[in-house]
């Protein structure tokens, strides 16, 4: 009679227990989970050394300790003012505006399944662009005048896309881009013309404004940035594990219980109002929206991983205004959005290049 034997559970003679295969999935994932926290406290350090830098050197030197008793309270002759009214809204402002972008064109080029894709080429920078152009010369308004036409533009242009579009909970990113490129044309032929007729102080105001600048960012302003910011990367993060169920299809999310139609309009919602609120108040800053996505994911190997796709951001627009303040031969404290173009295009280039290549290997 043949004796039936079940497999035994044992592990084999010679090898370590616990290396199954439930075993070696959680031992990868917590190897992987250690190798990205590695990598987001090294960017922490990197972030925090730079708004450190931002607030203390300059023309005028600072030290951490005086700084420390300024923010404290303490008033220190001359230290006090220009740290409070000059290095802190800045770094603050650059640390807020990077870190807002950031995750505005992480999220939007998830969204096209392009990573060369940024809220740039919906025109909702283009829209902000021009209706603050259009309140300082045409209707003589300044400060938080500008501040609510340009978050007015950029909103009326996304509204705009969106029902031209036919939804964005449809999925329809074709037609989305091509009516965000014409759109964007069109308000730089708006945005020009009305240069054309201004005087020369409205006009030299209103080049600093599109070129992208922190450099007259107020307390009040950044207190409206950081609440938006506050608010909207947090949820950003959260809605971003339901947009990996949705990349992979509609039909696939819909039978896994995910709405993706929702999902999809609400972070559409959420990247305008970050580049919105941003380019409010701070004017369009070139290439940190592009550019942050595509270093934070060869940083984990493909994976979009928001937190420190925020904190490149961040580093960007806090070592560029350092260096537009202090660095640049014969510049006198330039806007931020000078140094992001002239070191974002090259690397743009780069990586279309590299992009390319893979593409047709």
């Amino acid at each position: 009679m043949t004796t039936l034997r079940t497999p035994s559970t044992a592990p084999a003679a010679g090898s370590p227990s616990g290396t199954g295969p439930a075993d070696l999935v959680r031992r990868v994932r917590r190897g992987r989970a250690r190798w990205a926290l590695r990598r987001t406290l090294v960017l922490l350090v990197l972030v925090l050394a730079a708004f450190v830098v931002r607030v203390t050197l300059g023309d005028f030197t600072i030290t951490i300790p005086d700084a420390v008793r300024i923010i404290g309270g303490a008033d220190v002759p001359g230290a006090t003012f220009i740290l409070m009214e000059s290095k802190l809204p800045r770094a603050v402002g650059a640390l807020l505006a990077g870190a807002a972008l950031a995750v505005a064109g992480a999220i939007m080029q998830d969204l096209m399944r392009n990573p060369l894709a940024s809220p740039d080429i919906l025109g909702v920078s283009g829209g902000a662009s021009t209706a603050a152009v259009f309140s300082l010369v045409v209707l003589g308004l300044d400060g938080t005048g500008v501040t609510v036409a340009a978050f007015l533009g950029a909103t009326a242009v996304a509204a705009f896309l969106v029902g031209m579009s036919g939804g964005a909970g449809r999925g329809n990113t074709q037609a989305l881009v091509i009516v965000g490129v014409g759109c964007a044309a069109l308000l730089v032929a708006l945005t020009h013309w009305v240069l054309l007729r201004a005087d020369v102080y409205r006009l030299s105001e209103a080049m600093v404004w599109l070129t992208g600048s922190v450099s007259s960012v107020t307390w009040p302003q950044l207190g409206r940035l950081a609440v938006l910011v506050a608010i909207l990367i947090p949820a950003m993060l959260l809605l971003h594990r339901q947009l990996r169920v949705v990349l992979l299809g509609d039909d696939l999310a819909a039978g896994l219980g995910v709405a993706a139609g929702r999902h999809r309009a609400l972070a559409m919602f959420g990247v305008v109002l970050l580049v919105a609120g941003t380019c409010a108040v701070c004017g369009p800053i070139a290439f940190v929206a592009l550019l942050s996505g595509p270093i934070g994911r060869r940083l984990h190997r493909g994976r979009t991983r928001l937190v420190d796709i925020a904190l490149i951001g961040a580093l960007m627009v806090l070592v560029a205004d350092h260096v537009a303040a202090y660095l640049v031969p014969g510049g006198s404290n330039l806007p931020v959005g000078v140094v992001t173009g002239l070191a974002g295009a090259p690397f743009l280039i780069w990586l279309i290049v590299t992009r390319t290549r893979v593409e047709t290997a």
